[in-house]
């Protein structure tokens, strides 16, 4: 993989991010608009770490840390670089974020029907938590 950087996202990063996670990510989410992401970067600058080979994007993921909890969310790997070890990457890369911020577990948000995902987040490591289920509220229309 030594062909293959990973960055954090800057804001003229945006836009092809949204595109990415369009063609990439399983899913939406209703902070999946240029604003939401704008304030992601603007808030901490470290938790959007890029994974490129060759100057495309082929990965995403964000990493962040609140002081309290490590979350993962929007962990995206382009269709046509699966099974590459981009995923693993970009994990190792958050963990290691994580530990250097001072955080203790990892959290990740994963679609119960997304049966691919389930397998990559069992083989690094991590584990299903049935005693708990997500509570949503939107606090807009």
């Amino acid at each position: 993989m030594s062909d293959l950087h990973i960055r954090c996202a800057g804001l003229t990063d945006i836009d092809p991010v949204l595109r990415f996670w369009r063609e990439a990510a399983e899913g939406t989410s209703i902070s999946d608009d240029h604003d939401g992401v704008a304030r992601l970067i603007s808030r901490d600058p470290g938790a959007l770490l890029l994974a490129e080979r060759e100057g495309l994007l082929a990965g995403t993921v964000i990493a962040g840390f609140d002081g309290w909890r490590c979350s993962v969310y929007r962990l995206a790997v382009h269709p046509d670089c699966r099974r590459r070890g981009i995923a693993t990457a970009l994990m190792a890369a958050a963990e290691q974020r994580f530990v250097s911020l001072g955080g203790r577990r990892v959290d990740a948000m994963v679609l119960e029907a997304n049966e691919r995902a389930h397998h990559t987040w069992t083989a690094g490591g991590y584990h299903r938590e049935d005693r708990w289920r997500r509570w949503v509220k939107p606090l807009t229309d």
